[in-house]
């Protein structure tokens, strides 16, 4: 996983209502959500390279539905 900077320190605030940190909670759960469904191929190899599925280019260039020359 990547981590933040140290530095980086993101306060959340006391006076929320729990009614407020769900609603805010849900939102980033929905904001992750939709970033995994869009980016998840590209984000695989970033989480841990040894999850880089990507396998021979040159076989992208082959087609099973393609008519045999003989």
């Amino acid at each position: 996983m990547i981590e933040l900077p140290q530095r980086f320190h993101l306060p959340v605030p006391e006076h929320w209502t729990p009614e407020q940190a769900l609603a805010v909670f849900a939102l980033l759960n929905k904001l992750t959500e939709a970033i995994w469904q869009r980016y998840e191929p590209e984000l695989l190899p970033l989480i841990d390279p040894l999850l880089n599925t990507d396998t021979d280019p040159q076989l992208d260039l082959l087609d099973p539905d393609d008519e045999l020359p003989f």
